[in-house]
């Protein structure tokens, strides 16, 4: 019977969700909110009886639609514009968070409330809702502009922030106070698990998309990238830290592969369902009797979310040289919070530290900002302007101004040949560094979290961290040696851009090859501290440190060039991921067939199971050499293939589209359709 039950709570949730939604589409309003709605009507605080029985199951449910929701982020969002948006995203996403902390604090100190209940308050308003803002912009389709970009950059770095703010509130909750340590170590490891789990992905994912995706069968590509999802969401969680983290992460590697535009179209449906789902159960969770109660601290806190935040990201925005327009539209964009903030509402009950009030007024608010967002984002422009027409004339020369200084310094610190290989250097030094942090990081994990099948071997803890480390070494060994080579070329280039050669004249290749040496020993010898100092949870007795080390000496010496060969390709391979063109996405796709057959003839033909060409490759048929026409277009299942490749296999139901003129598309019809055909 609880099966039943439970089906009859999902009929419930998607039935009036469904028409909810249908009304607030006909009225033009944000179907995030129509969710929001559906969920309060069925809710347990709506008379006369709640027709959800069963919550919890909703709410878990709903946390799966977290889940695909970040993914998607993922998917939209790919490494590019990150790199291109990262500098800017990461200071308006600090200024926002650290000065709409303070405003929530101040406002909760304001009406008499308690340290830490001001200190949760002003951590809810800080983070923006990543889900709602993603949907609000793809149904007013500017997603693909580009102050969307710079949005998801910040959402994605409010998202890192919000997840080490979390953190710390727990410590700050559970102690009474706050240590610069604890800081410092829930970001290193942050960083840690980001890097190992980004760079790891990117070498692997690509490559397994492209061979799944060669089955061409939609049905084992979706399920592979679900499985893919899920595992690295259920990764970050073992690993303490958010599953929407992991969920991102991996769409974001996801994007890189050139099947992301049948991705987006198998997993579109799936995200819409939980996504709906998750709306909803936030929806339940609203009581309007607190509502009512509280109106009055609910307004002033959505007018303070939504003129802090615009205010505090269009200024981030600015300050990192974007022009007037591209800032304000950021900050109208980003006046919201969501999920996020329903975390930390709900950790500070949890920890028996805030009062029970907190987490409705998070969700009124919520709904608030939520209902005017489109209205922001559709009225930016027209705002801007009037804020134009009354601001001085040299106020707005001055800041236009500004955005082409900042602009010009930006290309100037990025001149010169030698700045650029010392900046791609130290990048790549600092990257090395943070993956063997991560290597003795899972090593120190593994010791601390040991399998079934090692416990069972029965092995004393010494034996055991020594293996472990001794693994941890040699797994980490190309990263070390790539290092130490790079050092080697810092030095060198030191000491030919910087030793005068005119002013020290026949001593100048002396002291070039010292001043090498001195940088290439010194930065070697910090190399093999910084492996000590992460090796210090696994180090051994020194007696087998020495054993080990006499070890790991000859496996450097023996596999040396191996090594190097490993390092470099999977440099190679992680280059040739992130240097490749975007792949096409659907609407693209959709516009280059537009284009198409509005300047050429073209024909569809259905291929029958008796076609010559049924099961035969697209380059194996040779259709252009012997008619002339050319496949520019394959439907198979719902799913359109824009200029499939010579490779691609004809398959019995495909329609194939043809381009060429009347004859030719009739020579095409000849050798496609069955030669055997009745009549």
């Amino acid at each position: 019977m609880h099966g039943v039950a439970f089906l009859q709570d999902l009929a419930v949730v998607m039935i009036v969700a469904g028409l909810v939604t249908v009304v607030f589409h006909h009225f033009k309003q944000p179907v995030v909110l129509g969710y929001i709605l559906a969920g309060a009507i069925i809710g347990p605080h709506m008379p006369p009886f709640p027709l959800v029985r069963d919550q919890d199951a909703i709410r878990t449910l709903a946390e799966l639609g977290v889940v695909l929701l970040m993914f998607s982020l993922g998917l939209e969002f790919n490494l590019r514009r990150l790199h291109r948006v990262g500098v800017t995203a990461l200071l308006a996403a600090a200024l926002e968070i650290l000065l709409m902390v303070i405003l929530g604090y101040g406002i909760g100190r304001m009406l008499k409330w308690s340290a830490m209940d001001s200190l949760f308050l002003g951590a809810m308003l800080s983070i923006s809702s990543t889900t709602i803002i993603v949907r609000a912009l793809a149904e007013l389709g500017k997603t693909r502009e580009p102050f969307a970009g710079l949005i998801f950059g910040i959402l994605i770095i409010e998202d890192i922030l919000a997840i080490v703010m979390i953190a710390l509130l727990s410590g700050i909750a559970m102690t009474g106070a706050l240590r610069v340590a604890d800081v410092g170590v829930t970001v290193g490891k942050l960083a840690l698990f980001l890097a190992a789990a980004v760079v790891a992905g990117l070498l692997v994912v690509p490559r397994l998309l492209a061979y799944v995706g060669r089955f061409k069968s939609d049905e084992m590509l979706l399920v592979t990238v679900l499985g893919l999802c899920f595992g690295s969401a259920l990764l970050a969680a073992r690993l303490g830290y958010s599953v929407a983290l992991g969920a991102f992460i991996m769409g974001a590697v996801i994007a890189e592969a050139r099947e992301i535009g049948r991705i987006e179209v198998l997993t579109a449906p799936v995200r819409d369902m939980f996504s709906a789902i998750f709306f909803v159960a936030i929806g339940l969770m609203i009581d309007p009797a607190l509502v009512v109660e509280h109106w009055r601290l609910i307004l002033l806190l959505s007018l303070a979310v939504v003129v802090g935040k615009t205010l505090t990201c269009a200024l981030g925005a600015f300050v990192g040289g974007h022009d007037r327009q591209t800032s304000w539209r950021v900050g109208m964009g980003m006046a919201q919070i969501g999920e996020f903030s329903f975390i930390i509402a709900s950790l500070g009950l949890t920890l028996k530290v805030t009062s029970e009030v907190l987490y409705p007024i998070a969700v009124a608010v919520s709904a608030v900002t939520t209902l005017v967002t489109p209205f922001r984002l559709r009225r930016a422009d027209a705002i801007m302007a009037g804020i134009e027409r009354l601001a001085p004339r040299s106020l707005l020369v001055s800041l236009d101004l500004y955005t082409r200084w900042v602009g010009d310094m930006a290309r100037q610190r990025h001149g010169g040949l030698a700045a650029k290989l010392m900046r791609r250097w130290s990048w790549q030094m600092t990257l090395n560094g943070v993956l063997i942090g991560g290597v003795f990081a899972a090593a120190a994990w593994a010791a601390q979290h040991p399998p079934l099948w090692l416990e069972r071997m029965g092995l004393e803890q010494d034996a055991v961290d020594a293996a472990l480390w001794l693994l941890a070494v040699v797994v980490a060994l190309p990263l070390f040696i790539a290092t130490i080579r790079k050092l080697q070329a810092v030095g060198l280039l030191v000491a030919e851009t910087k030793v005068n050669a005119q002013a020290l004249g026949e001593r100048a290749k002396a002291v070039r090859h010292m001043v090498a040496q001195v940088v290439s020993l010194s930065g070697t010898g910090g190399v093999i501290l910084y492996g000590l100092l992460l090796s210090s949870a696994l180090l051994p007795a020194l007696n087998v440190l020495l054993a080990l080390g006499v070890v790991v000496a000859l496996i450097t010496w023996l596999l040396w060039r191996s090594f190097i060969r490993v390092y470099a390709t999977a440099q190679a391979a992680l280059q040739s991921t992130l240097s490749q063109p975007p792949a096409p996405r659907q609407p693209e796709a959709v516009a280059v067939l537009s284009s198409i057959l509005s300047q050429a003839d073209v024909q569809t033909i259905r291929l029958a199971p008796r076609s010559v060409a049924a099961g035969q490759l697209i380059r194996e048929v040779q259709l252009r050499t012997r008619t002339g026409a050319s496949i520019v277009g394959l439907e198979r299942n719902g799913v359109a293939m824009i200029n499939p490749g010579p490779d691609e296999e004809l398959q019995a139901g495909d329609q194939v589209l043809l381009l060429g003129n009347a004859a030719q598309l009739a020579a095409a019809r000849a050798v496609l359709e069955p030669t055997d055909r009745a009549g």
